[in-house]
């Protein structure tokens, strides 16, 4: 069965290369979305995929690319389809 969930991380994620990360994260775990920054300092991603592989992901965001400092990782609902493959959003 696909998921999809929305996924705000809030942190020292910026400048880091933590959107290149997360393709690469998405990509070896076949997962479908975007990733994008936000105005706020945060980042904030669509997953879409198989369940296991989602949680991968979102665990994964926890502790981020060498030199982020993740200080909080939220699941929140989301009905939004993003299609395939896995992409930045500028």
């Amino acid at each position: 069965m696909r998921h999809i969930t929305h996924v705000i991380v809030r942190g020292l994620v910026q400048g880091v290369s933590f959107r290149a990360w997360t393709v690469g994260q998405a990509e070896r775990r076949g997962v479908d979305g975007w990733v994008r920054n936000r105005e706020d300092g945060g980042l904030e991603a669509i997953l879409a995929g198989e369940a296991d592989a989602i949680r991968g992901i979102v665990e994964a965001f926890r502790i981020g690319p060498k030199g982020a400092i993740v200080t909080d990782v939220i699941e929140l609902p989301t009905s939004e389809e993003p299609g395939p493959g896995f992409h930045i959003r500028v």
